[in-house]
């Protein structure tokens, strides 16, 4: 058949390869062993089976209309069959704003599984709700059901390893053995606290309930975003502050149950937060695994990650030639960094009207120049390290520069197309700009009162600035209060080209007159919207119409106020 897709950068076809080595696949997003089609130029494979999909297809969960296959630029998009949040193409139908994921387009109508003594039949009903069988918890889409028995099990939970639970376990998150209970029934798991409704494993000995993939929780994880590995405990200390909540969830449920904790640095973390794909550090390897035993966790400190044996602190430069400081110590005065060609000097002259080449915004002393091409970068900027853990990605980061093959791209934080440097995992096509790179994933804000937590549970809701719901956000434990990065990264203080004095970016408005204007566009303003604001001249006005549409890319700006003009 005539194979459908071609190179993102060129018009080539995909060649046909007799044997792809774990490549990752486009469309079903699993890794492709075996015959496949690819390019090896863009770093873009699929499976033989995907890549000859049809482009159009029926499919009896939707027989009003053709189905029309969508290979996706930017995800995430979910899956109305499985629920799946974060699928790379889609079987769409543009009148019901139906989405399938190729996976559910191929499933079978019937399957023998180990989970009941019958065939199971696919439902396609994108619609209902029901509770599974197997795993007790609530489910809605497609999924497969006895007739005879009224038995109905999740996609996700039939697609498991047909390895059949053990009757008798000896647990890590429990002192005594736990027997499976068959029978499904309501419970309260006393592991992570949440309720279920499916099998269970339970101790004879102290009426402990747990979720069976409760019961296979280990007693020590290590997550990305925190330095100590956590330990399982049902009692955490008393001794800190007493507002306890998940680090990972920003949430203060269930934390009277299960939880994995750091009690040097009173870290908490619900048992399937710290657990999860997204935020479980893959690489760690407990020392149990190598010694007969561990002490608590008053040893905590000297234990070890021994995934990550690289340095995550190298620098980006060679220093050429250093000064004294004032009190003594050496500053580089001119040095040679990886991402330019020339030497550059440091300088800390006043009034120039340039963007750091990294972060793209305004340059201020003290920072490095090339004095034969106009190169840029911000002293702090210079000594940002090679390559980073962020707390958002499972791999380490490498810092790229730009180039003709990484130029534009849209940071995974704060959406904004940026034209300046990147921390990238090429691997996942995972990248975000310099500014988004330095937030930690705790801080305080001159908008609020209190702490906020970086959150990845946080999809549904919205930033309290601007009101968008899409990205990371940073929560508040203690109230609604939630800002995404687009927000969090505003400039403090920013000059305007055609305003003679700073504008500091405010948060709450300048008067109670209840009509609000921007000075610059004329048009009304949403008094629960931040504007920045000039004191000296009572001077408010939209951040768009200060900043422009393009804040880390300013040469887009000009060109949109170039095409404006002529």
């Amino acid at each position: 058949m005539e194979l459908q897709y071609s190179c993102r950068t060129h018009d080539d076809p995909w060649l046909f390869i007799n044997e792809l080595g774990g490549e990752w696949c486009l469309l079903c997003d699993e890794t492709a062993f075996g015959p496949g089609y690819g390019c090896e130029e863009c770093v873009s494979y699929m499976h033989k089976s995907c890549a000859e999909l049809p482009q159009e297809l029926q499919h009896p969960s939707h027989p009003k209309h053709p189905l029309h296959l969508i290979l996706l630029q930017i995800p995430p998009n979910e899956c109305d069959g499985c629920r799946e949040k974060k699928i790379t193409s889609k079987y769409n139908c543009p009148d019901c704003e139906l989405n399938l994921c190729v996976k559910c387009i191929s499933l079978p109508l019937t399957q023998n599984t180990h989970l009941h003594d019958h065939p199971l039949t696919l439902a396609h009903k994108l619609t209902t709700s029901f509770i599974c069988d197997d795993c007790g918890k609530e489910g809605k889409g497609m999924f497969y059901f006895c007739a005879q028995c009224s038995f109905l099990v999740h996609l996700h939970c039939i697609s498991l390893p047909l390895i059949r639970p053990q009757l008798i376990i000896e647990a890590e998150i429990h002192n005594h053995p736990l027997t499976l209970v068959p029978k499904s029934t309501s419970f309260i798991c006393d592991a992570c606290g949440k309720e279920g409704g499916g099998r269970f494993y339970f101790c004879a000995t102290c009426f402990f309930i747990s979720h069976l993939d409760c019961a296979f929780l280990p007693s020590i994880v290590k997550v990305i975003r925190h330095n100590h590995p956590l330990d399982l405990t049902y009692s955490l200390s008393t001794n800190r502050s007493g507002r306890k909540v998940c680090k990972l969830c920003v949430s203060k449920d269930d934390l009277d149950h299960g939880v994995y904790y750091c009690s040097s640095c009173d870290f908490v973390a619900h048992l399937h937060c710290a657990t999860s794909k997204e935020d479980r550090d893959e690489t760690f390897v407990p020392k149990s695994i190598y010694e007969e035993s561990i002490e608590s966790s008053s040893g905590i400190m000297e234990r070890e990650d021994l995934g990550l044996d690289e340095p995550m602190d190298s620098l980006a430069f060679v220093v050429k030639k250093n000064k004294v400081g004032v009190v003594g110590s050496e500053i580089a005065e001119e040095i040679k960094h990886f991402s330019h060609e020339h030497d550059l000097k440091l300088t800390d002259r006043l009034g120039i009207n340039k963007n750091c080449n990294a972060c793209m915004r305004s340059i201020f002393p003290p920072f490095y120049t090339c004095a034969q091409c106009g190169f840029f970068l911000h002293k702090a900027c210079v000594e940002l390290p090679r390559k980073i853990r962020h707390p958002l990605h499972q791999h380490p980061l490498i810092l790229y520069p730009k180039t003709a093959t990484i130029g534009l791209f849209i940071c995974k934080t704060c959406f904004r197309l940026c034209s300046g440097f990147t921390y990238n995992c090429k691997k996942c096509e995972f990248g975000i700009d310099v500014q988004c790179s330095l937030i930690p994933d705790t801080i305080t804000h001159a908008s609020h009162e209190h702490q906020l937590i970086l959150s990845r549970s946080s999809d549904a809701k919205k930033c309290s600035c601007c009101d968008s719901d899409k990205g990371f956000k940073f929560c508040c434990a203690d109230c609604e209060f939630t800002l995404d990065f687009e927000c969090l990264t505003l400039p403090q203080t920013i000059k305007y080209e055609q305003h003679e004095h700073p504008f500091t970016l405010c948060y709450s408005p300048e008067d109670e007159s209840g009509e609000y204007y921007c000075d610059i566009c004329e048009e009304e303003r949403d008094s629960k919207r931040w504007y920045y604001y000039c004191a000296d001249c009572i001077y408010p006005a939209h951040p768009d119409c200060i900043l422009g549409k393009f804040l880390n890319s300013p040469s887009l700006n000009s060109l949109m106020l170039l095409q404006v003009s002529t």
